[in-house]
């Protein structure tokens, strides 16, 4: 009987369809990643389709935005930025490549002399380093002081002050300072000047060198006299420029003295004046 309700209930088109059981349900993920390729097309709402293609396009297309700002953001600064370190080491080493490679003929550059810590600079600096070197390589007695100095005459410990200003002498006065020292020894330019003297005899001053200086005169004519130096030993001529320190001579005994020495005379327009005071206020 349960065969013949079964049958008449198949059989009956107008009864009800009995369920089927549905097949056993895969695991979650693996539903969800079979389920695209087991329904057939018509099993998924149409209207749903386009969203899904926007959704797949807008992450591609952040995706790719994403990755090119990364690459972007990496490139351009080893392309446009240049660390400081670097920097600088690409200049030394042009600097080196320049100072290694770099010549000149002989005429371009200054023939620039160095005496102690002094370097010259301007043309007339160079101009009487020059004249001051070539004077030294000529008489074999270095400068001893710098271009625009104010020196005493003598080395010092050379010689011992005599005489001064105004001692009397027979029927004047004495009329500049003695160094007292040996024959032979150096007597120097007290500061830069040109020669507009020099004899191996004037008057009783002997062998006599006397220099103009200009550079100290101001709106006053400045000079300075050299006296009773030896014989032949005038390292300048008249017209010479020299600077302070230059050698000019060698104390000697000629002329009216009573022993060997360098008589000095500073005049100032024409009129003898203290030459001991003047170093004392012009020394430097």
């Amino acid at each position: 009987m349960r065969g013949t309700f079964a049958g008449t209930r198949a059989a009956d088109p107008t009864a009800p369809q009995a369920r089927i059981p549905a097949p056993p349900q895969a695991s979650e993920p693996a539903a969800r990643s079979a389920a695209p390729a087991q329904l057939p097309p018509h099993a998924v709402p149409a209207g749903r389709r386009p969203r899904r293609n926007v959704k797949r396009l807008s992450r591609s297309t952040g995706a790719a935005l994403a990755i090119s700002a990364l690459v972007v953001g990496t490139a351009l600064p080893a392309i446009g930025m240049v660390r400081a370190s670097d920097a600088q080491a690409a200049n030394n080493a042009s600097a080196d490549i320049r100072a290694q490679s770099f010549t000149a003929a002989n005429g371009v550059l200054p023939d620039v002399q160095v005496h102690g810590t002094f370097t010259a600079t301007t043309p007339t600096e160079l101009s009487a380093k020059q004249a001051a070197t070539a004077a030294a390589a000529r008489t074999g007695v270095a400068s001893i002081a710098q271009p625009g100095q104010v020196i005493y005459p003598m080395a010092a410990g050379s010689y011992t002050l005599t005489d001064g200003f105004g001692a009397p002498r027979t029927g004047r006065s004495h009329m500049g300072q003695d160094f007292a020292a040996p024959i032979g020894t150096p007597i120097y330019a007290a500061a830069d000047g040109c020669v507009t003297l020099s004899q191996e005899s004037y008057q009783g001053y002997g062998v006599s060198v006397e220099l103009s200086h200009a550079a100290l005169s101001g709106q006053n004519a400045v000079s300075t006299l050299y006296a009773h130096m030896d014989y032949g030993t005038r390292a300048v001529q008249v017209g010479e420029c020299v600077t302070a320190g230059q050698f000019l001579g060698r104390v000697g005994n000629t002329g009216w003295t009573v022993g060997s020495c360098l008589h000095f005379e500073v005049h100032i327009n024409d009129s003898a004046i203290d030459p001991l005071a003047w170093l004392q206020s012009n020394v430097f």
